[in-house]
Order: structure tokens, then sequence, then C-alpha cells
């Protein structure tokens, strides 16, 4: 099976609430080495955790945090970003190109650059994090960036399996961070999310359903569209 200990790890968007729990809990469940990699790094006290500088969106920086962190063995796309509205009309042609940027391109970048990294260590694994919102379209260019990463993921996961790395896809509703401080409704705490993703690699599971909601939607999928958002009903003429 998969495990975080002994493994050098690097969480991106790692300042924030689900990163910084990604880093931490990686360091109790054994690891040995945590880059902590953000835009602007912070200073972390721990000399295991490594700060190290990373804008997803930027090839350079990929290619930059490749070359400086060349013993990974778990990478974590953790990083994300929520467009300035939910309306895919409202919204500028330029906030649905960077939402897909941070959200999309830049993860599966991020893997294809370390692909050889993780391919060249046993046991490795790619850890992708969506949301709900890849089953469930109330997020506009949000949604329709986790969408395509949940469809990248699962592509890598099929090209990574004869390489020998596990590839675990998260899905999950709000969870208590300042992304989601806008948002209504039951919210995880960041630990809860990161302990049962882990908890999910160590025990080779591929796919995270992390709350009631996320199980219920992905059950909604395979019936008519009109259930899964019974508004549409309102249009009817």
């Amino acid at each position: 099976m998969p495990s975080l200990d002994g493994a050098v790890v690097l969480v991106t968007g790692a300042n924030g609430g689900i990163g910084t729990h990604f880093v931490h809990d990686a360091l109790a469940r054994g690891a040995v080495k945590v880059y902590a990699t953000a835009r602007s790094p912070r200073a972390w006290d721990d000399e295991r955790i490594v700060p190290l500088t990373l804008d997803v969106t930027d090839r350079a920086s990929i290619d930059a945090a490749v070359a400086a962190a060349a013993d990974v063995t778990v990478l974590v796309n953790n990083a994300g970003a929520i467009p300035p509205s939910a309306s895919l009309l409202d919204v500028t042609e330029a906030d649905i190109r960077a939402n897909m940027e941070t959200n999309f391109f830049g993860p599966v970048f991020l893997a294809r650059a370390f692909a050889p990294v993780l391919a060249a260590k046993k046991g490795a694994i790619l850890i992708d994090v969506h949301s709900v919102a890849s089953w469930y379209a109330f997020g506009g260019a949000y949604s329709a960036s986790k969408a395509a990463l949940w469809s990248a993921t699962n592509s890598l996961r099929i090209e990574f399996a004869p390489m020998g790395v596990h590839v675990t896809g998260v899905h999950m509703g709000y969870v208590d961070t300042d992304m989601a401080a806008h948002a209504d409704g039951p919210k995880m705490l960041p630990t809860q999310l990161v302990t049962t993703v882990y908890d999910a690699v160590e025990a080779g599971e591929y796919e995270v359903l992390a709350d009631e909601l996320t199980k219920g939607v992905k059950v909604a999928l395979s019936g008519p569209v009109e259930a899964l958002y019974p508004d549409l009903h309102s249009t009817d003429a």
C-alpha cells in the first residue's frame, strides 16, 4: 500500500488552510521532508519543512521546483482559486482563463513535470484535490476547471499505473477556509479533510468522497440531469 512513512512530500498552496494541514499531517505520518510551496512561501518552525517558491501557472517556476525538489515521492496538487463570479456569462474572459490556468493547467503541467521524478521512486503518490464542483455545476468557471481536472486525473491515473505511481483524486463540499468564507451551510474542518485523504491514500484508494454531499452528488450523476438540477423545471414552457 502507498505510505507517507519516509516520504518526501511537495504540497502546492501550502500557505492555505487545507495546505497547512497537508504539510503537518504528512510529517505526523512519518514524512521526512515536506516542500511547502506557494507564490510567496512563508517561514515554518520546523527544519523538516522546506519553503519553496512555486507559481503553478508559470512553466519556468514549475521547472525550477522540479530541479529543487528532485527527491519528491508524493505530489499534492492542492493549490486552487475561485473566479470573481460563479456565472460563466457574467465573468470576464480573462477571469475564466486565469481560473483554468490555476485549477487545471497548473496541476496537470506539474504532474507532467514531476512524472520522471515520481516514476523513479518506489511507491510514489499523486494527489489531486478536486471538489464536489467537479460534478455539480454551481460554480461557473470554477466547476468547469475542477471537472476538467477530474477528467485529467482519471487519465493520469491510467498513465501512471504502469510506472507504479498511485493517483488519488479528492472530492469534497465546502471546507472551513478563507476560500469558502462566503458560503453558507455545513463545512468540513481542514484537518478532517486531510485526515480522510491521507487515510484513503494509505488504504490504496483511488478516489476520496469526503462528505455525504459529495457522495450524494456522485450517485445523482447516473440519473437525469433535471433531477440533479431541479431549477431547470422552472424554465420549461
